[in-house]
């Protein structure tokens, strides 16, 4: 989908533009390999004009379509919508990209002017009642044509998606739906604006070294040299990341600083000032619902899931609701050995959220031995991209890697590689962005800079970003389980554009629903343990060792332990999300934290100590990223995972076979066939919560 903003060019600017004399690096396709972004030739001054003039572009394309005088056909017209707006996708592609992973002051100036005008683009074709006609009258002769399958589902979706973009709506209708888009994208722009400003602000700073205690050298110095990047010389800063819980709970000592550290984390955008996001969030819900019923449907969420696997929020509902019971039960125990633990400890007080992950991991490390710190120097960075995460893809896939460096990047810290499909051809290029910066956005995701098509002749060109610790110079970076497990999990996302084979652009790669585009990357964080994979990783950087055996299977099994709070704190958010996108139209605007409480309440997510993963104010999936009504699908596609997991087990695991035929029946369909019928292909019957309860160690249904 179209992603959209606004400009201010004077009228002079625009009439130098309308010349050609202007020379801007997106004019045309990338001279580098595969298209890659010039970004030795891209200035930030560079984008604005690029969206405009692209817009401009597209829009004569579209214009040229709607007017032609020739009776409508698949080629003119749907065909011919495909194959419109190339300066526009390339300018989008590498903007959002760095504005991401990468911003400044000029980007976000440059956002948040262009997001109405690209919404108000988006509804110009989508809206555009001549290109709606045609389109109409191809889809009505759908079963005349001779078309292939996957053409077949372009027109489907280009049908459906005018339909639901508000081409049936009288004109006044229309003019609404342009203005409910165009203050959509703005509001969801100044969200995110004031979230990242927000999260930045509300970093704890730290006085005393004494009040760091339990942290290791290199987290010390690398809050330290946090402190030094924003001159606060002479302290030290624990920047937050997206979540609620935050990493260094886990170590910090003093349970006073670490109440401090989630409290930052808690309310970093509800301090009633600049960066209070709570505004917002109340006239989006209000606007979305509006829009919803503009368009015919009872709320928010029943117009995003018209397209989605799932295809309704009762289905939603009632998946979520089949899992909230076992996710409780198992919530409750770990919550009871934890609490044994902290009475054990000689301490007097009661299990409150910000104690939960300290004293998570003294459980696991009593009950499995086991202790984090002990496996991080098993993890480094570069052995777990190379020789775990490139490794499980040549094992199953036959695909190579080759870094590369005449490519230019937006930051320093990126790498790039070429990607070699298994007969040696080149399949794509791959960028990695691994380190955390303030003036990135909390997370981690995947998305293409080129998108690959065999009707445009381009091969996918793709990106893995996150947000790890950058050590202190000289170190090397260590990670977390946890941050293996994303590196494996993003780059399951990276396959999936990787692999896509599609003629056509919309349908090829990860462009799918919510709920199937997540399947590929969870199915791929498998890998990160098994046998072949971990012991070709997993090597102490100091020793050279493996990983031995004995901790192997500690880590095994401690997988079941805290799986309640994990999937609690998942559940809860996404039930949050479901419950605001369900509003109706005719809900007064709701007061947002009488609403969050009301509604992790009523649908019995409110776990105890265990706290929503987002709350509704920080909630950047939902409010600005594209995931409203749509959080549900994390945990929807782990079923897939799961299901799809246990099929490769009872299948022979890791094989060059069993990898051939996920990639066939699943990697590179895209979005070419109905979802439930490529996953019936494989799987050989519909998904069941069976393997992702066992596999999380909760009760099984009753």
């Amino acid at each position: 989908m179209l992603r959209i903003r606004t400009l201010c060019l004077s009228a002079a600017a625009l009439a130098f533009l309308a010349t050609g004399a202007f020379a801007n690096p997106f004019d045309t396709p990338s001279t580098l390999p595969l298209q890659a972004p010039m970004f030795d030739k891209i200035k930030d001054t560079d984008y604005q004009p690029a969206f405009e003039k692209g817009m401009q572009e597209q829009i004569a394309e579209i214009d040229a379509i709607a007017n032609n005088k020739t009776a409508p056909t698949f080629e003119n017209t749907i065909v011919a919508i495909e194959k419109s707006g190339r300066m526009l996708d390339r300018v989008s592609e590498t903007f959002f990209a760095v504005v991401a992973a990468n911003t400044n002051d000029t980007l976000n100036k440059v956002q948040a002017a262009e997001a109405p005008k690209l919404a108000a683009h988006q509804d110009a074709i989508f809206l555009n009642p001549k290109l709606f006609a045609r389109v109409k009258a191809v889809y009505g002769e759908r079963t005349k044509l001779k078309l292939d399958p996957e053409s077949q589902e372009l027109l489907k979706v280009y049908y459906l998606q005018f339909v639901h973009a508000g081409a049936n709506l009288p004109d006044a209708d229309k003019a609404k739906l342009r203005e409910f888009n165009k203050e959509d994208a703005t509001l969801s722009t100044e969200f995110q604006q004031k979230l990242l400003a927000g999260t930045k602000a509300a970093a704890l700073v730290i006085d005393n070294k004494a009040d760091l205690a339990g942290l290791s050298a290199d987290e010390i110095a690398a809050a330290a040299k946090a402190a030094d990047d924003r001159k606060m010389h002479g302290k030290w800063v624990i920047p937050l990341q997206n979540t609620t819980q935050q990493p260094l709970l886990v170590s910090l000592t003093n349970r006073a600083v670490r109440e401090k550290l989630f409290n930052a984390s808690w309310t970093r955008t509800e301090k009633g000032d600049a960066n209070d996001t709570r505004a917002i969030i109340e006239k989006l819900a209000q606007l979305r619902a509006q829009k919803a019923k503009l368009l015919g449907y009872p709320s928010y969420a029943a117009y995003v899931l018209y397209d989605q696997m799932a295809k309704t929020p009762e289905a939603v509902k009632n998946f979520i609701g089949q899992l909230v019971a076992p996710t409780g039960t198992k919530a409750a125990d770990e919550a009871k050995q934890i609490q044994a633990a902290i009475n054990a400890d000689g301490q007097k007080f009661e299990l409150k959220p910000w104690d939960w992950e300290m004293y998570s991991e003294k459980v696991r490390k009593a009950k499995y031995d086991l202790d984090q710190n002990e496996l991080k120097p098993y993890f480094e960075l570069n052995n777990v991209l190379e020789n775990g995460v490139f490794y499980a893809a040549n094992k199953l896939y036959g695909i190579t890697f080759k870094e590369r460096h005449d490519l230019p990047v937006y930051q320093p810290d990126v790498r790039v590689f070429t990607v070699y499909d298994k007969d040696g051809s080149v399949l794509g290029i791959f960028y990695c962005d691994y380190f955390k910066r303030d003036n990135k956005s909390g997370g981690a995701w995947m998305s293409n800079f080129v998108q690959q098509s065999k009707l445009l002749g381009t091969k996918p060109v793709v990106y893995n970003v996150a947000n790890f610790t950058k050590p202190a110079p000289g170190q090397p970076a260590l990670l977390s389980f946890d941050d293996v497990t994303t590196m494996f999990h993003e780059f399951g996302h990276a396959l999936h554009g990787l692999f896509g084979n599609g003629e056509y652009p919309t349908l090829s790669g990860a462009n799918t629903a919510r709920d199937w585009v997540e399947f590929p990357s969870q199915f791929n964080e498998h890998w990160a343990l098994y046998p072949d994979v971990l012991k070709h990783y997993a090597v102490n950087y100091k020793t050279h060792q493996p990983i031995p055996q004995s901790l192997v299977d500690k880590i095994k099994k401690s997988q079941t332990w805290n799986q309640g709070y994990e999937l609690g704190e998942l559940l809860a958010a996404s039930e949050l999300d479901m419950q605001w996108h369900s509003l109706p139209a005719d809900a007064p605007r709701q007061n947002v934290d009488t609403f969050e409480t009301k509604a992790l309440a009523d649908t019995h997510t409110n776990f105890p100590n265990v706290p929503t993963r987002y709350r509704s104010s920080y909630f950047l999936h939902i409010w600005a990223n594209g995931y409203a009504a749509g959080y549900y699908a994390y945990q929807w596609t782990v079923m897939l995972d799961d299901d799809a997991y246990d099929w490769f087990e009872n299948h022979g695991g890791l094989t060059r076979a069993n990898g051939q035929r996920f990639r066939d029946l699943i990697l590179s369909k895209g979005r070419s066939e109905d979802y439930g019928t490529m996953f019936r292909a494989f799987y050989g019957k519909d998904p069941d919560t069976g393997p992702m309860l066992k596999d999380r160690g909760l009760p099984a249904q009753k």
